[in-house]
């Protein structure tokens, strides 16, 4: 994880709620609300630069409400503890994977060697073809 996001408290600007899990699991899914929602509003976050609010709404527009809150749900564990943990560290590396760097692509150019085989395969399709021609 990007030691710079760690560093920063979050924990101010997140808020929890607690809901009952869905689908199967007995009598501790009627009773027990396990359910995490993790909120994060990234335009009203104080943490952030304005080129870091910037870049994570381009890159997480389809996980941002139009309010351009971030929503992480966990219900996988059966304890409100763990699940909230589980919510934490997916908002840390969603945040991550928003803020990486993207590479500059360096285009490169086909060896000497790949020029060759694609004119070898080329002339040879063209004799095969032309074999086919003089035939009548």
């Amino acid at each position: 994880m990007n030691k710079n996001l760690t560093t920063r408290d979050f924990s101010k600007e997140l808020t929890f709620s607690a809901q009952r899990s869905s689908g199967a699991g007995g009598q501790n899914v009627n009773k027990v609300n396990t359910k995490i929602e993790l909120r994060f509003s990234v335009p009203e976050s104080t943490i952030l630069s304005n080129r870091e609010k910037e870049l994570l709404i381009s890159r997480l527009a389809g996980k941002l409400t139009h309010k351009g809150d971030l929503i992480i749900m966990a219900e996988t564990e059966r304890s409100q503890l763990r699940n909230k943990e589980q919510a934490i560290k997916r908002f840390y590396n969603l945040l991550e994977w928003g803020l990486r760097p993207v590479k500059k692509r360096i285009p490169t150019k086909p060896s000497k060697a790949s020029k060759k085989r694609r004119l070898d395969a080329k002339k040879k399709q063209a004799e095969k073809k032309n074999r086919r021609k003089n035939d009548f």
